[in-house]
């Protein structure tokens, strides 16, 4: 870096963060990635590349942008771009005799935005401090800029999407959360055609709401009864307490809005972050997966209740209590069924089986995980994804006395 941040490398730190988030707030979204390849050459930086995970989650395609240096796609697998993306963590490659080209993971909180490449004559101590808090800044800045552009959205998209996978996506909340407590990851498949599956989650206190849905039929038809099913599901979460009285909510509001012929099969847990007490209502769902120490151990089977719009009686709630470092996977009928070769459903055992033989080599992380699980389960399918086909995990990774540490 240049001699003003090695002679006051925090004071100049601050100065370049407080210059870009300055004159980011009124900058146009068009002109965001120009501005930070500007700031970042303040700090000696260039060949500025950011980098966004396509919807398939396969790979990380360059922004374009003035003043970017836009490179080739870069696969989410075995890549410098990657491994920076996966683990959440800074990744210096040693380019010689041109310097250090590093990779920053941009952290929007604790949902992965992208990768932001850069060229580094040298990289000290104090260099990679200001380069993970620029890399915060720009991921906020991203994301915040998101809302005002499709410029973004084009960048990540490989390939035509339907209207119902446009509107499945404007309805997710970001696909990952991962605290001291708890990890939250989940995966849309097919990418582009996606109808009818859902999830959804909120942290409030203590509890981690959580849902996952599937409605029935093909198409845009399945998007807008998804819609409502989430819809009303989150409106009941900010006004009610419990998983029974959600579940009639949203029964009411599929069965008045679209008659007693049309359901969506659903899941609603409720976790204690603290504690590890769960709650679950299953709605004509398959149950969920129980994982301990990268072995499936159970399902986690629970008393019936008819799927949501069709005027269930009110259901009964199981109750389970998760060990720390547990996983849960819900998952929706399209991973199942799909066909394999000989015309035979993909069915319970084979998924099983997948999830046992990931668990067998080592952990790189929840989120990385599920990512390679939903490759692996589609390989299996020989590419095959005719439904909706959903995974959603969640890891219980122990109460706040178990982090204190953490926060000290």
């Amino acid at each position: 870096m240049g001699n003003e941040s090695v002679e006051q490398p925090e004071a100049f730190g601050e100065r370049l963060l407080g210059l870009l988030l300055d004159r980011a707030q009124q900058m146009p979204p068009q002109l965001i990635a120009p501005l930070i390849a500007e700031e970042v050459a303040r700090i000696g930086g260039r060949d500025v590349s950011i980098l966004l995970q396509d919807y398939s989650q396969e790979l990380l395609v360059p922004l374009p942008g003035r003043k970017l240096h836009v490179s080739q796609p870069q696969p989410v697998t075995d890549s410098p771009a990657g491994r920076a993306f996966l683990r959440a963590e800074i990744v210096e490659v040693l380019q010689a005799p041109d310097g250090v080209r590093m990779y920053l993971p941009l952290l929007d909180g604790s949902d992965q935005v992208g990768v932001m490449a850069l060229t580094l004559d040298a990289v000290s101590d104090d260099d990679r401090r200001l380069l993970r808090r620029l890399g915060s800044l720009v991921a906020d800045i991203l994301v915040t800029k998101n809302a005002y552009t499709d410029q973004f959205f084009l960048a990540r998209r490989r390939e035509p999407m339907s209207v119902s996978a446009e509107i499945q996506w404007s309805l997710l909340p970001p696909l990952t959360m991962s605290l001291p407590q708890v990890t939250v990851a989940g995966n849309l498949e097919p990418a582009y055609r996606a109808a009818g599956d859902s999830f959804d989650y909120a942290l409030n206190d203590n509890v981690l709401h959580m849902a996952v849905i599937d409605a029935m039929g093909h198409g845009l038809d399945a998007a807008v009864m998804a819609t409502v099913a989430i819809g009303a599901y989150r409106h009941a979460r900010r006004v009610f307490i419990s998983l029974a009285e959600k579940y009639t909510f949203m029964d009411d509001a599929i069965s008045q809005q679209f008659g007693p012929d049309h359901f969506v099969t659903a899941q609603l847990m409720h976790l204690n972050i603290a504690t590890g007490e769960m709650e679950l209502v299953n709605a004509g769902h398959p149950a969920p997966l129980l994982i301990r120490e990268g072995r499936v151990v159970q399902q986690l089977e629970s008393a019936t209740t008819l799927p949501v719009g069709f005027g269930g009686e009110l259901p009964r709630v199981r109750e389970h209590t998760l060990q720390k470092g547990d996983r849960l996977l819900c998952y929706t009928d399209g991973i199942i069924e799909e066909h394999v070769a000989g015309g035979e459903p993909f069915g319970e055992e084979r998924l099983i089986a997948c999830v046992n033989r990931l668990g067998e080599g080592p952990s790189e992380g929840m989120r990385a995980d599920l990512r390679r699980l939903a490759h692996t389960l589609k390989r299996e399918r020989s590419g095959r994804t005719s439904d909706d086909a959903t995974l959603f995990m969640v890891e219980w990774r122990g109460g706040a006395a178990d982090h204190l540490a953490v926060l000290d």
